[in-house]
């Protein structure tokens, strides 16, 4: 019988008795503080991920962490992730700084470079939370839960999808295959949960000499050239720590600065080449058409509606109806004078009737009469019942509404609630939008003369599916109602903006190129480096006594037209390439021809959600000033 102190013979080995140690079966037991160190290091984090981004040598004995690996710890990951994120979201409007559009996936890349999972699902939350809440911003207009959930709806698939980006950087050809990431992410998106498409690197670009891009590849190549900007930036930067100090002999230390330099110098050769191959753009050929192409007169109205300090105080529904109806009898009174050219055809934004005008005599009458006064097609935003839907109805001179487009993108939490049901037993924001709007389901083209009208309204200019339909069922004239004013109370304008850059870019992509004129108010003609442009300044009292008239912009070729309420306003644009181009010629008139478009999406009439002022925007072609 062994006594305290002694040892007691096992298979293999022995076991430790009071007062004393052995060791287990098979092996020896470690040092005390080799064991400690092993433990803790063990429980940090996994092992160094294989391929491009393989550390230095362990020692022997120790799983090191992964920020002793090369990457950086927690916290500066943090820092650096929010940083990318505040970056990104300063690309955009209202701030629109274009150039850290491709800072912000460096960052995000730097942050996530040999982290774990766990981390790395952390960095990508706190870079999307960095990125989403201040472009959002303008969401507090409506509500500030609207607002925090949808931000961090999308943070959250953000922080998801960053587990995907680190576990791609462990490709040899990672800064390739990060860049294809962000088009994939953006992808879903557009789909999931609300189908919800701010955000896009591409949509940054409206006024970088990388926009050009969209019209060879759309959306999806300029997001991808812009991150493989930052994604070889991120190369460049983490270049000095991608490989061990390990000691050299004096003979090979000539070896050693050419590798060193190497390491620096392909990184930074990437980097020149992938944001040269961006900015290349400037010099692409686009939007251009021969000397003959035929052209039509088009006028967009803006109805000049002050923003008030609250949103419930905007909502006056006759006096925006009224307001564009006044616009375009002015507009009528000066092409009697000929002091205006008679347009082919006028657009009224987005909402520009809240009231069923089947349903209300005074509105019918309000919009008949103007339509009777400029005696051509006039476009108008309603807001229709029974079901209720958001609108673009035509209208003829002596007939009335003749046909109808409906939005088919609905805004979630603006036009429907999603998820009510279950958000209404705990929650009261169901009560903002008491009654979901019906969707449409085709695209509609509008048949005046021989313009070929497609529509699209406010939210769908994001969705590159919906613009391209109109394209594709035949259209070889844009048009995007919208109206903003909902999002501005306070002189809030990133929404506006945001939107506004969505349009350009969409006039841009394949059809054409062009802008959106935008702010409330005042209009006045001011070139713009690649566009001409007329631009309506903010609503209110100063807005209003600076109002300039109607102004009309001629389009050749398939053009794009933006139309949002605020002011009365007119432009001229020209077009470039596209689908089949405009003819001149007169519009309008009982003898027109009516539309096209299906039952279910061009019939019957709603009254809806109440709206405000807002802004009149043109598309206007490239490199042609407004007569």
């Amino acid at each position: 019988m062994p006594q305290a102190g002694g040892t007691v013979p096992q298979a293999g080995g022995t076991v430790p008795q009071a007062g004393g140690t052995a060791p287990q079966a098979g092996r020896t037991a470690p040092p005390t503080g080799a064991a400690d160190q092993a433990g803790c290091s063990a429980a940090d984090g996994p092992g160094t991920p294989p391929g491009p981004d393989a550390a230095p040598a362990r020692t022997t004995g120790t799983v090191q962490r992964p920020d002793a690996l090369g990457g950086l710890p927690m916290l500066p990951a943090m820092l650096a992730a929010i940083a990318g994120g505040l970056a990104t979201a300063a690309a955009f409007p209202p701030a629109g700084f274009w150039p850290l559009a491709a800072g912000g996936p460096a960052l995000l890349v730097v942050a996530l470079w040999r982290r774990s999972l766990r981390g790395s699902a952390v960095v990508g939350l706190g870079f999307g939370l960095a990125f989403f809440v201040p472009l959002l911003s303008w969401l507090i207009n409506v509500a500030w839960y609207a607002w925090a959930a949808l931000a961090l709806a999308e943070a959250v698939v953000f922080a998801v999808f960053a587990i995907g980006q680190r576990l791609m950087l462990r490709l040899r050809a990672w800064p390739v295959a990060v860049a294809c990431w962000w088009v994939a992410v953006e992808a879903f998106r557009d789909r999931w949960p609300y189908a919800f498409p701010w955000g896009r690197l591409a949509m940054s670009q409206a006024q970088a000499p990388t926009v050009r891009w969209v019209a060879y590849g759309g959306p999806q190549l300029l997001t991808f050239l812009v991150a493989l900007a930052g994604t070889t930036l991120a190369w460049l930067l983490l270049a000095p720590a991608r490989r061990g100090a390990a000691p050299m002999a004096p003979s090979q230390a000539a070896r050693g600065a050419g590798a060193a330099i190497r390491r620096r110098g392909v990184p930074a050769l990437a980097f020149a080449v992938a944001a040269g191959l961006g900015l290349a753009g400037a010099a692409l050929p686009a939007g251009q058409w021969g000397a003959g192409a035929p052209t039509a007169e088009v006028a967009a109205v803006q109805g000049n509606v002050p923003h008030a300090r609250t949103l419930a105080k905007q909502l006056r529904e006759t006096t925006v109806t009224g307001n564009h109806a006044a616009a375009t009898q002015q507009l009528a009174a000066q092409v009697r004078a000929g002091s205006r050219p008679a347009p082919d055809l006028v657009i009224w934004p987005e909402n520009s009737t809240d009231i069923d005008p089947r349903l209300d005599p005074y509105v019918y009458a309000n919009i008949a009469g103007a339509v009777s006064l400029i005696n051509r097609p006039v476009l108008v935003g309603a807001v229709l019942q029974n079901p209720l839907r958001n609108t673009g109805q035509l209208w003829l001179p002596g007939r009335g509404p003749v046909a109808i487009y409906v939005k088919r993108q609905l805004v979630p939490f603006g036009e429907y609630i999603p998820f009510r049901g279950l958000i209404d037993s705990f929650s009261s924001l169901p009560s903002l939008q008491p009654v979901d709007y019906t969707a449409g389901h085709r695209a509609v083209v509008f048949r005046i003369g021989k313009i070929r009208l497609g529509d699209v309204i406010c939210y769908e200019v994001g969705f590159d599916n919906l613009v391209s339909s109109e394209v594709s069922a035949g259209a070889n004239l844009l048009t995007e109602q919208t109206n903003d004013a909902d999002f501005e109370v306070g002189g809030q304008l990133g929404e506006t903006l945001q939107q506004l850059a969505m349009a350009r870019i969409r006039a841009r992509c394949g059809h054409d190129r062009g802008q959106r004129d935008h702010r409330p108010g005042r209009v006045a003609d001011r070139p713009h480096p690649d566009l001409a442009a007329s631009r309506a300044r903010g609503p209110g009292p100063a807005a209003q006594r600076r109002h300039a008239g109607p102004k009309t912009r001629r389009v050749a070729g398939a053009r794009a037209q933006r139309a949002r309420r605020g002011g009365p306003g007119l432009g001229r644009h020209r077009g470039g390439r596209g689908a089949t181009a405009l003819a001149p010629g007169s519009i309008g008139g009982p003898g027109d021809p009516a539309l096209t478009g299906g039952p279910g999406d061009g019939a019957g009439m709603p009254p809806a959600a109440p709206s405000i002022g807002a802004s009149a925007w043109d598309w206007l072609g490239e490199d042609r000033r407004a007569d």
